[in-house]
């Protein structure tokens, strides 16, 4: 049987808030089959719980934020991006605050935390979401289109193409693929960091963003050069941390996929969109379950540690 994944121990980080500049304390916890991911925001009193759930995102303005009972939990992308990418489908996630703390600004902080907790093996079945029929989503036209598509694929791939405009991101690739049956999710994609431009800083402070944001935890650009001294993890690394993001917001369908996704400049809210888009329309997908790790397609053999 292919099994459902948790966490063996209770582990807890501390950070700041990309967005807020807020101090947050973070707590994994294993949780039980059938749970799912559930973030709790432990700092209200009763404590509100959030289900990743595509349908409870309210906010997708820089980052992923789920909304219940007038309470947020805000950039939820690269902690989601981490559990897709270790196969982990029950977890508690309490917080005290409303931001998951942004750590390096990569998914790799996260992976290392949930294995330093230990990967653990449920007695259930794994359960994923095959898409059948290609669905899409776009926004935009001629040259400022913005599109995301999910596709038949018997496994887990992504593609995906940027264009800013910036000569630091250009001299980069400005495509990149990744095929889970042959590479590695916390290899190629976990250590890509978020990346945002000096410009724009006031101007997203002003409306409540960024206020957490620095050299420590993303790649910062001015108009021309890239001003981290440690330069670029991956030669296309501003395009790899956007299939990171696009990884994390799919799998806020609550499954993991089987598709190939594509896109093109897009961001938080084509994903969400193209994510509700799917679980709405019931003939694009069926739940599908394997007997063993052998029996499944290629992208999952590796027992998605992906190392």
């Amino acid at each position: 049987m292919f099994s459902q994944r948790t966490i063996k121990k209770i582990v807890s980080t501390i950070g700041v808030g990309l967005h807020s500049g807020q101090r947050v304390e973070l707590t994994l916890r294993p949780a039980a089959v059938g749970t799912g991911i559930v973030f709790h925001r432990v700092d209200c009193d009763p404590v509100v719980d959030l289900p990743a759930n595509a349908s409870m995102v309210s906010d997708t303005r820089m980052a992923s934020v789920l909304q219940a009972q007038g309470v947020r939990v805000s950039t939820v992308e690269h902690l989601m991006s981490a559990l897709a990418g270790l196969g982990i489908d029950n977890l508690h996630i309490d917080i005290n605050a409303e931001e998951i703390p942004i750590m390096d600004g990569s998914a790799a902080t996260f992976v290392y935390l949930l294995r330093s907790a230990g990967i653990e093996e449920q007695r259930a079945p794994k359960q994923f979401i095959r898409v059948l029929k290609t669905v899409e989503i776009s926004e935009g036209e001629g040259a400022s289109k913005k599109w995301a598509r999910l596709e038949p694929h018997e496994g887990f791939a992504l593609s995906f193409s940027i264009d800013f405009k910036h000569p630091a991101i250009d001299a980069t690739a400005g495509f990149a693929e990744i095929d889970f049956a042959d590479q590695s999710y916390t290899k190629e994609i976990a250590r890509a960091r978020t990346f945002g431009f000096v410009s724009e800083v006031e101007a997203l402070r002003s409306m409540g963003l960024a206020r957490g944001g620095s050299l420590e935890n993303a790649i910062v650009l001015d108009e021309y050069r890239v001003l981290n001294t440690d330069g670029l993890r991956y030669d296309d690394e501003f395009v790899k941390h956007k299939i990171l993001d696009a990884i994390g917001d799919l799998y806020l369908i609550g499954k993991p996929l089987v598709a190939r996704y594509v896109a093109c400049k897009a961001g938080h809210a084509i994903n969400n969109q193209l994510a509700r888009k799917l679980l709405a329309q019931q003939d694009a997908w069926e739940f599908v379950t394997y007997e063993s790790v052998e029996k499944a397609p290629a992208a999952f053999k590796q027992v998605w540690q992906f190392a």
